[in-house]
């Protein structure tokens, strides 16, 4: 272990794709466990009222840091032998994250009961998983804000075991919980599991105490705020809106066709989560810094057209795979009640392949700060999205929402495609024309 850990400490790249690595495959084992056990104990129509209170979590959830995670790594990387800038970014995003998330907590405890009637509908009663939701909330900001410095600090070696314990920790908390109280547990399960992930990197802060000192009130800088502010409405505005859309499709899907084919949803789009995290992991480690640092449209064209080439067969591959495994892939994750989502797979699927060609280009929009492009491309998929959602649920049942998310990223893909047409299809800059 230590021989590994030396290894990684020594090597930036192995650091980055170690941490990636292991964090998707502890995620995706620990998602396997959870969705059988959640399939046994509490059946489809708990996997959609469990789906509604995710959404709901995870948009708060990101409020209550206010997206400000790649910020605060960017920052406290350029900084971290700064102590005065040093000290006004950790002090700047600490008391915002702080308010924000202060504000989150008291609307969702005080807010509880209304909370429930929309996501659960008034003939269920869990306020007070709400309520736990609010009160662990805090330790929740803690451990990203956390994960943000540390990040920064460039801590991957206790980064690294952060994630393989926390996801543990985190599967074992669900797994019991569900077993012990079914329905309840699972629900209670998806507000504390991921706060409390601060207890293990409670003790990478501890090894961190030099830079407590540097959070003071008095080093609270609005030019920071400024300048956090464009990550901040690009991570809000997906992670709020897209949740939000969510849990209305789901609840229109709940009152047209009922409880159990929103679970049959929910269950399609977790299996969609998982093989996803490969492909979306990658871009985030390889595309994002690789367009960043791109200044010429024949690079950006270059890189392009060299991951089609490479790494989009290889998932068009893997699709196929799983389209012909779907029966299997079912009975592993969940139980026989669950055999209907077969049905779902071949435009879930489908959406799925035009949704990763259109995310390879689309990273230029956060490369390259394209703030307006990013907000207008999402807003309109997602009213494209819900709008499709209502019209093919009524004309196909519940494979009309799979069928919407395909049509959306179709739509989606050409947009993106007329944005950047010139730099991927037209003529070079003469500057350009014979740089290697």
């Amino acid at each position: 272990m230590k021989f590994i850990l030396k290894y990684i400490d020594n090597n930036v790249l192995v650091k980055v794709a170690s941490l990636n690595s292991v964090s998707v495959f502890i995620k995706i084992i620990s998602g396997f466990l959870t969705s059988k056990f959640i399939a046994i104990f509490v059946g489809a129509e708990g996997l959609a009222l469990i789906g509604n209170l995710r959404d709901f979590a995870s948009a708060a959830r990101t409020f209550s840091i206010l997206g400000m995670y790649n910020g605060v790594v960017k920052y406290v990387a350029q900084f971290k032998t700064n102590k005065l800038e040093l000290s006004k970014i950790l002090s700047t995003t600490l008391y915002l994250g702080f308010i924000a998330t202060g504000l989150v907590s008291i609307f969702s405890y005080y807010y509880s009961e209304e909370i429930n009637t929309y996501l659960f509908k008034e003939y269920n009663d869990y306020g007070y998983v709400i309520r736990i939701f609010a009160i662990v909330l805090p330790f929740y900001a803690l451990n990203m804000m956390a994960f943000s410095i540390l990040n920064g600090f460039s801590k991957f070696k206790y980064l690294i075991l952060f994630n393989i314990f926390g996801q543990i920790l985190g599967a074992a908390i669900t797994i019991i919980l569900i077993w012990q109280n079914q329905i309840d547990g699972a629900l209670i399960a998806v507000v504390i599991a991921e706060s409390m992930l601060f207890l293990i990197t409670l003790v990478g802060i501890l090894n961190r105490q030099n830079f407590i000192p540097l959070i003071k009130a008095s080093n609270f800088n609005f030019g920071y705020v400024k300048k956090l502010s464009a990550y901040s409405v690009m991570a809000l505005f997906s992670a709020i809106l897209l949740p939000f859309i969510a849990v209305k499709i789901r609840g229109y899907i709940t009152d047209e066709l009922g409880l159990q084919k929103a679970g049959m949803w929910e269950a399609m789009n977790r299996i969609s989560k998982y093989y996803l995290m490969f492909i979306s992991s990658l871009l985030a480690l390889y595309i994002l810094p690789r367009f960043s640092e791109i200044n010429t449209i024949k690079g950006f064209r270059k890189e392009v057209f060299n991951f089609y080439k490479t790494i989009v067969p290889v998932f068009a591959l893997i699709l196929a795979v799983i389209y012909l495994l779907r029966n299997f892939i079912i009975q592993i994750l969940f139980t026989n009640e669950f055999q209907p989502v077969e049905e779902l797979f071949l435009w879930q699927l489908l959406g799925d392949f035009i949704k990763v060609l259109s995310m390879i280009i689309t990273y230029q929009f956060l490369a390259k700060k394209m703030f307006w492009h990013y907000i207008i491309v999402e807003a309109f998929s997602v009213a494209v999205l819900y709008l499709t959602s209502i019209y093919f649920i009524d004309a196909f049942g519940v494979v009309g929402a799979t069928i919407a998310h395909f049509a959306t990223f179709v739509l989606h893909y050409g947009i993106v495609l007329l944005i950047f047409s010139s730099s991927l299809f037209g003529v070079l800059p003469k500057n350009e024309e014979n740089d290697d």
